[in-house]
């Protein structure tokens, strides 16, 4: 029985050790034989790790190149914290302290970070790594940082609505930043190192290594001399007549490139959390606005281009009244009869909105949309908007002679320069722009902006008669002779309108404004000046008057203009 009992405990022993012999030359056949992509694929995983190499964005230029950098990228770093860690070693107050005094937070808040059993706590995002020399020397277990890249603005709130911003995932959100991004972010690349079994890393292993492709540099038309000026010019009638903004435009005539443009209020680049939506806000290209009495000029460009006045004719401003479809029209100062020529000059409401009744509404319409009113002229800056003008079909009998004076009607600086600096370039109408140039991180020239003329509006007899004409608004008897430049024939036109309410028109606000050009005789320069509700003063050829003189005046010295030779920009 004994005997029997020992044999069945054999059979059983060999049965076992038979499957599990069995059991394992199968599995070692399946590791060897079988087909393990998936397996060996997340082995190989565990057992590598890829860092990103982040990308230096490119830098933004002025028209100078690189002697004037007006954004560049700094190394930083993201500052994290293991506060498990920190607490296991009883340093939190000692930790909280050192990080409140060098990254300029709070330690109380810290330390209520900073003590608990968490394994991650963000403690500052971009910090500049020269900021980090002490807390790296402390050596704080615990304490940890992650490669990052600052976008940084050496003139702060200089430029701010051209260069725009990055935001906090190293997008560009704003100007230049936004309209350029994909130009300017770059390429980021990649370095792969083995890990060991206890997952650290191996660096004498170090495997695959895709550098990082820096960004594009942009080089602008904006010339940052003429920037300040007009920064400048409009930081003092912001302090002088307390309005609610203020902006300006300066532009090449010929070609259409922007050598200034500014709004106000600014806000500073660096800190642009902190910054509100109407400081952001480009008032040169988004703040649409009835222009007034700079409307004027079309009016009567159209008029001498279709020859149904000429600049002799004798017209009746009706002692200033006068009613037009049982309408009020008054002038500012009352006239008796005036020449065209001098109703342009004097600013007459009367004179202008007959000499538009002459015109037609058709006309009229016509020469308005082939100015640019009412559409957006292209600009490569983000934000610009088309302004207001709705199509004749829809214009009331009363309409012809409101719009023909700048009222029924809204439009940008930016338009507005544009009408001035098509009269001032013979009649052609130049899409404006603000890059001139990109080159690629490895040098190659990627874009290079030429002169794009939009159309031509108004012929060139048409356009010498209206620059002849404009210089005289300048003159003794005009409304601009506050915007006269010393040695210069200033030609423009001054703005005065009542801000639109619900209802009909403020008696008390208004937007004041000068737009011109000179050399009058050999034009090269355009200048727009919006003054927004400015106070207790309000009138352009007051308020925005002198601010287009003071930048022009300070404008044509850098730019070595002389008074009567055409083309000098161009050998610049």
């Amino acid at each position: 029985m004994t005997e029997r009992r020992t044999i069945l405990r054999l059979i059983v022993a060999a049965v076992m050790l038979g499957s599990a012999l069995l059991g394992l030359g199968t599995r070692l056949a399946f590791l060897h034989l079988g087909d393990h992509d998936d397996t060996m694929a997340m082995l190989k995983k565990s057992r590598w790790k890829e860092r990103e190499i982040l990308a230096d964005r490119g830098s933004i230029l002025d028209r100078s190149g690189d002697r004037n950098v007006l954004a560049l990228s700094l190394t930083a770093k993201h500052v994290k914290a293991d506060p498990y860690l920190i607490t296991k070693h009883g340093r939190v107050a000692e930790v909280a302290e050192l990080l409140a005094d060098e990254l300029d937070l709070e330690a109380d808040e810290l330390a209520v970070g900073l003590n608990s059993d968490r394994r991650y706590y963000n403690v500052k995002r971009f910090v500049p790594d020269a900021d980090l020399d002490r807390i790296r020397a402390a050596r704080v277990p615990g304490i940890a940082f992650d490669d990052a890249i600052i976008r940084y603005y050496p003139h702060r709130d200089f430029l701010c609505h051209i260069l725009g911003f990055v935001n906090n995932n190293g997008v560009g959100s704003a100007g230049i930043e936004q309209r350029a991004d994909r130009y300017l972010r770059g390429c980021s690349g990649y370095v792969g190192s083995r890990l060991n079994a206890l997952q650290q890393e191996l660096y004498w292993a170090e495997g695959a290594h895709v550098p990082a492709i820096r960004g594009a540099d942009i080089t602008l038309t904006i010339d940052q001399h003429v920037q300040f000026m007009v920064e400048q010019a409009l930081d003092n009638v912001m302090q002088e007549h307390k309005p609610a903004g203020a902006w300006a435009i300066v532009a090449d005539v010929h070609t259409g490139e922007i050598l200034a443009l500014a709004s106000r209020p600014s806000y500073d680049l660096n800190t642009f959390r902190e910054s509100t939506e109407n400081s952001r806000l480009n008032r040169a290209l988004g703040y649409v606005y009835e222009p007034g009495s700079t409307f004027k000029a079309i009016t009567f460009a159209a008029a001498f281009d279709q020859q149904v006045v000429s600049e002799k004719a004798v017209i009746s401003c009706e002692n200033g009244s006068w009613y037009h479809c049982g309408k009020m029209l008054r002038d500012y100062h009352p006239y008796g009869k005036l020449t065209v020529a001098d109703g342009l000059k004097k600013s007459s409401n009367i004179l202008t909105a007959k000499v538009a009744l002459m015109l037609g509404k058709k006309r009229f319409f016509n020469y308005l949309e082939a100015f640019g009113i009412g559409h957006r002229l292209g600009i490569d800056l983000p934000g610009e908007e088309a302004g207001i003008l709705h199509d004749v079909t829809k214009w009331s009998n009363i309409s012809l002679s409101r719009i023909a004076i700048g009222q029924g009607v809204a439009v940008t600086a930016l338009q507005v320069l544009g009408v001035y600096a098509t009269i001032a370039n013979d009649g052609y109408l130049m899409k404006p722009y603000v890059v001139k140039r990109i080159v690629g991180g490895d040098g190659v020239e990627l874009y290079r902006r030429e002169p794009d003329v939009i159309r031509r509006v108004i012929k060139p007899e048409t356009s010498a008669q209206m620059c002849r004409l404009l210089a005289r608004v300048t003159e003794d008897g005009g409304t601009g002779r506050r915007a006269r430049v010393e040695g210069f024939k200033v030609a423009g036109k001054t703005g005065t309108a009542q801000k639109a309410i619900r209802g009909g028109y403020s008696d008390t606000d208004y937007v004041a404004s000068f737009v011109g050009f000179l050399p009058a005789t050999a034009p090269e320069i355009a200048i727009v000046v919006v003054v927004d509700t400015p106070q207790p003063i309000h009138t352009g050829g007051r308020v925005a008057g002198p601010v287009f003189g003071e930048i022009a005046d300070q404008a044509v010295r850098y730019l070595n203009l002389t008074p009567a030779q055409k083309g000098q920009l161009a050998k610049r």
